[in-house]
């Protein structure tokens, strides 16, 4: 008897820049959050396989908290992350010097599961940054990292 393989469900939202994906998870918002807030733990849930460390920032982040992560894509490289959106259990989202944004929205099921939502938010992006998103083929790309990473959150979550 063979497992089925779980996969995030993409979400179509009608913006080409805005790339998102769902998924539940069998644990609270609160175990999940932890997760999501904890910057030393993003290396753990990243479907892109870019994080390659967190280098600096606190163990759990709040609104405008900076934190800073070792990445590779081509070549090493360092960036720095600031928390733009954030209500404890329910959302956090961060961005750097290129002003995309990773959001995660977790809803309560109401049973001890977790609806999340993340999403690759180009829209912020400066002219010069849109380009280079483009060039790089970044938004097909990310529509499957962010899918990969609700993967890997699930499974992280659920494994406590």
């Amino acid at each position: 008897m063979s497992e089925e393989k779980v996969r995030a469900e993409i979400i179509e939202t009608g913006n080409p820049k805005v790339k998102s994906a769902r998924i539940v998870v069998q644990a609270k918002p609160s175990a999940v959050f932890s997760i999501l807030n904890n910057p030393k733990r993003h290396e753990e849930i990243d479907g892109s396989a870019t994080i390659t460390g967190n280098i600096s920032g606190p163990d759990q982040l709040i609104l405008g908290s900076k934190f800073g992560m070792k990445m590779h894509l081509g070549i090493n490289y360092r960036i720095v992350n600031t928390v733009v959106e954030y209500k404890k259990d329910e959302l956090i989202a961060w961005r750097h010097l290129g002003r995309w944004r990773w959001r995660y929205e977790l809803m309560d099921l109401g049973n001890g599961s977790t609806q999340v939502t993340e999403s690759f938010d180009g829209t912020h992006a400066p002219g010069a940054m849109q380009v280079w998103l483009n060039f790089r083929k970044a938004y097909p790309w990310t529509q499957l990292a962010v899918a990969k990473t609700l993967v890997r959150l699930k499974a992280v979550a659920e494994a406590k």
